[in-house]
């Protein structure tokens, strides 16, 4: 029973710290690298921005919180800044549930019996889509109707 809660803690926290990703497809050459924090998003690229690359990026597997859409974001953000682009035109946000919920479980071996448990944990991924932009400086942003 021992042997059993001790791997069966292991593999939980592993299937709920995985699965986050970003993925891009390159529409011109990367720039420098710059800060993150030097991106800005927007719902409309401004007059004159350059697009370099579309991207998509996901939070890890959790509960649908905002906390994980801030992450898919967060994530969309440093990809972009990876590839020089000073923006970040989003697309959308929207979570996916998973088909298969993770489950912690506990049984017997041999003369020893123990009770089973089962539980069943329904989990979401938040994702993100945008266009990486280079945005030249003093641009004024495009007006959202």
């Amino acid at each position: 029973m021992r042997r059993t809660r001790f791997l069966a803690v292991p593999l939980v926290l592993l299937a709920l710290a995985g699965c986050a990703s970003t993925s891009k497809v390159m529409l011109a050459p990367a720039r420098a690298p710059i800060d993150p924090a030097q991106v800005q998003v927007y719902a409309v690229p401004p007059a004159g921005s350059q697009e370099i690359a579309q991207l998509e990026a996901s939070s890890a597997v959790g509960f649908g919180t905002q906390g994980q859409t801030d992450a898919a974001l967060a994530r969309l953000k440093r990809e972009a800044a990876a590839l020089g682009a000073n923006g970040i035109v989003l697309m959308g946000v929207g979570s996916s549930g998973s088909p298969v919920g993770m489950s912690v479980g506990a049984g017997s071996y041999g003369r020893h019996t123990a009770g089973g448990l089962s539980v069943g944990i329904p989990t979401t991924q938040k994702k993100a889509a945008g266009m990486a932009i280079w945005v030249p400086p003093g641009a004024v942003p495009a007006a959202v109707d």
